[in-house]
């Protein structure tokens, strides 16, 4: 058993981690353990990704990350720890409220151009255009008509994008059924949370089925070539923020790539291209 004093012995993490481990016969120094090795190697991921926006502002790049993906999947937390040690004059999150009347007249995509990044800047999107490919359909937020317009336009907005440098990465947070219900518990039991949990959020749960068929034709449509869809499975939220960052620190050959000493190459039991799928989980 561990007791008080073995916690006096301790000055430094790994001295720290080396009691824990010789005494991990309990269910809960080995839960604690795991989070003393996610902290330990996110903090590395994290390092990567200063140097990658480092490299990103000295060369004048364009970076867009998209997150989507069913509620509770795990989409605002993962952003959270992308941009925890980043510099805020190079780096935006956008999450954009319903459309105004005036955005409901334009073209559709003209309020998502206005917030690509600028040379040097990354951006990260919290649900993005693909609304109209999911949400707004299953909740009758859109006309087919203009549905169908819409994925019949996106991947040649897209193509635009890579045609003029823009790098997209475009991210789809998998959730079981299971795993879902029980986050909206949780959100539902915590005075801090509960603000996360809406009417849309219970819809979903009813309106599952109504979900994978308008995911399936989005992944049909617009999986391309120079826009590919990345299913990242998040049931295991840690494992999800972790192996998302190396997902993104893989493409890009940034200066000084790899000095955390830490993995830069993703789990493909845990990130696969849409196509290469065998099983989803939602």
């Amino acid at each position: 058993m561990l007791t008080l004093e073995h916690f006096k012995k301790f000055k430094a993490k790994a001295e720290f981690i080396k009691i824990l481990k010789e005494h991990k016969t309990e269910e809960q120094v080995a839960d604690l353990l795991k989070t003393v090795d996610y902290e330990i190697e996110l903090k590395k991921l994290q390092a990567e990704l200063v140097d990658l926006q480092q490299w990103v502002a000295k060369y004048k790049k364009r970076v867009c990350v998209i997150f989507e993906g069913r509620d509770a999947a795990g989409k605002g937390s993962s952003i959270r720890r992308f941009i925890e040690h980043l510099n805020p004059r190079s780096m935006r999150v956008v999450a954009l409220t319903k459309p105004t009347d005036v955005e409901k007249g334009q073209w559709y995509f003209r309020r998502y151009i206005k917030k690509m990044p600028n040379p040097g800047e990354i951006v990260f999107f919290d649900r993005s255009w693909y609304n109209r490919a999911v949400v707004e359909p299953v909740m009758g937020f859109c006309s087919e008509e203009d549905y169908d317009k819409f994925m019949v336009q996106v991947p040649e907005f897209e193509h635009m994008l890579y045609e003029d440098g823009i790098v997209l990465i475009k991210f789809w947070f998998s959730i079981s059924k299971e795993e879902q219900i029980k986050r909206f518990n949780s959100r539902l039991e915590s005075p801090l949370k509960r603000w996360k949990f809406s009417p849309v959020d219970q819809e979903g749960q009813k309106r599952w089925d109504d979900y994978t068929y308008y995911k399936e034709q989005m992944f049909s449509k617009t999986h391309t070539t120079f826009s590919p869809w990345i299913i990242i499975k998040t049931n295991i939220k840690k494992e999800a923020r972790l192996e998302s960052m190396r997902y993104v620190l893989s493409k890009f050959k940034y200066e000084n790539k790899g000095n955390s000493g830490t993995t830069l190459l993703p789990d493909p039991n845990i990130v696969q291209r849409y196509h290469r799928m065998i099983k989803q989980i939602d």
